[in-house]
């Protein structure tokens, strides 16, 4: 039995305060759809608040204006907490959005350790100052934080893009208002603890759980500079178009339906044993989940027979036993979703290889069985809408040309994946297909490099010195002529 937990308070420019509404989050149990939580929904006056104090500690106070290393001392002390504390926050998320328990102690807790990590790495060597010899005279080019952050997250995997955007904004001397998604709140919960552990300053960081319409009016709020936002196409569109009032800067990390291309030199086994944890990673809730599966008619029912065997073998069940490697979806609508494109991809003319319903055992939870369909084509709904659940395609082409094509034709761009028996063939294959990321016979996300997606997958990147990038405007100073620097 989870323990209820209840949370009274807002963390509110770095102080617990109570909240100006009277509305309640409860957070309800994918496994055994009973209440586990709940937390206050903030307030458009709670915003205001948090606003406020953003805004007075990015124009009146000390944190924009400390040193590059007082910045990282505090982002190093979060990242610090987070490892001591990975087990109780892996714990949390699981038991909030069903992720199995073994991926959130490495994508929910420790990838975020990563994350900070990896944006120390980037600050300590992004070149905030550079002299330039311009055509009319010398100019100093300078990198100044962007001001105040809103940084909209959403319930799959919470500290690892919270991590994504507070880094970044942090180190750049930015304030930042983090806005859970009401599915999985009780995590930021231990996020504000280790906030104020880790000293950060009064006003810096305030966390306010609400649902869409809070979200918008922060979002829409003048008093913002930047929007950071992870979610879905449509609720994209929706930010950058309120944001759009006020000309305020987003970046958006959106949705995909990424194409995993078997070439016919792969070796299918190894591959197989790649795309499989990449196309039902986290139960299939993951944005950059390999869901189009792309095999050559030469090797159709081989890479058939070895996907279907790899989905009935996945261990369905509780997601904080430490054997289940898929769980629960999110909520019950999640749940029907999955089952809505099943019956769709059914009626389109695709065929079941595995899965398809319910698992046998599990009357109880909002879990769906990590399904493939065969003989998919790539105009089919379940082949060009991003199902967000544990539902994947596996559509058969004929020569490399057609894999190509058919892993390019669709509205997302953000991840991707190729396997062969030839890297650098793969390197060209990777060359040729319009995506934010892709992978040569491996899936992985490295945090030094730019993520982010071409087409409806969003705008800007996250992670590297483009990602830092983001939270910084530019300033260029004309100097006079004969001016040199250090002289």
């Amino acid at each position: 039995m989870t323990e209820l937990v209840e949370h009274g308070k807002l963390f509110i420019g770095g102080e617990w305060t109570d909240p100006l509404g009277t509305d309640t989050i409860r957070i309800v149990s994918p496994h055994t759809e009973q209440v586990i939580g709940s937390v206050p929904h903030a307030s458009e006056a709670d915003v205001d608040r948090a606003v406020a104090a953003a805004r007075r500690a990015f124009d009146e106070g000390p944190w924009p204006r400390t040193t590059l290393e007082e910045r990282i001392a505090v982002v190093s002390r979060i990242k610090d907490a987070i490892a001591v504390r990975h087990e109780e926050i892996a714990r949390s998320i699981s038991s909030q959005n069903g992720s199995p328990y073994s991926w959130s102690v490495l994508a929910q807790a420790l990838g975020p350790m990563m994350v900070y990590d990896a944006a120390i790495t980037v600050a300590r060597a992004y070149p905030y100052e550079e002299h330039r010899q311009g055509v009319l005279g010398p100019i100093l080019v300078r990198r100044e934080p962007v001001g105040v952050v809103a940084a909209v997250i959403p319930w799959n995997v919470p500290q690892f893009v919270a991590a994504a955007k507070l880094a970044p904004a942090l180190l750049s001397g930015s304030t930042v208002i983090l806005k859970p998604s009401p599915e999985a709140p009780l995590d930021s919960y231990i996020l504000a603890d280790i906030a104020r552990e880790a000293g950060v300053p009064e006003g810096v960081l305030s966390i306010l759980p609400a649902d869409r319409e809070v979200s918008e009016y922060l979002v829409g709020h003048p008093g913002i500079d930047k929007v950071a936002f992870t979610g879905s196409v449509a609720a994209g569109r929706r930010v950058m178009e309120v944001a759009a009032r006020n000309l305020t800067r987003v970046t958006l990390e959106l949705g995909g339906k990424s194409a995993a291309v078997v070439l016919p030199d792969a070796d299918v086994a190894a591959a197989v044993a790649g795309i499989a944890p990449a196309a039902w990673m986290n139960n299939g809730q993951a944005c950059v989940a390999q869901t189009r599966i792309l095999a050559p008619r030469s090797r159709y029912e081989e890479v058939a027979e070895a996907l279907a065997a790899a989905a009935g073998a996945l261990v369905v069940g509780d997601p904080l036993d430490p054997a289940t490697q898929l769980g629960p979806l999110v909520a019950r609508r999640q749940q029907q979703r999955s089952f809505d494109y099943i019956r769709i991809g059914q009626e389109e003319g695709a065929k079941v290889l595995a899965g398809g319903g319910r698992p046998a055992g599990l009357d109880r939870g909002w879990y769906v069985e990590p399904t493939l369909f065969g003989d998919v084509d790539n105009s089919m709904r379940i082949a060009r809408e991003e199902i967000f659940g544990p539902v994947v395609c596996l559509i058969p082409y004929g020569d490399e040309e057609e894999a190509a094509r058919v892993a390019d034709d669709s509205d997302f761009g953000l991840s991707g994946s190729v396997w062969t028996g030839d890297v650098e063939h793969g390197i060209d294959f990777a060359r040729r297909i319009r995506t934010g990321t892709f992978n040569v016979n491996t899936f992985s996300l490295d945090m030094l490099g730019p993520f982010g997606g071409y087409k409806n997958s969003g705008l800007g990147r996250e992670f590297g010195p483009e990602g830092l990038g983001e939270y910084l405007e530019h300033k260029m100073i004309h100097l006079p002529a004969g001016y040199e620097a250090g002289a």
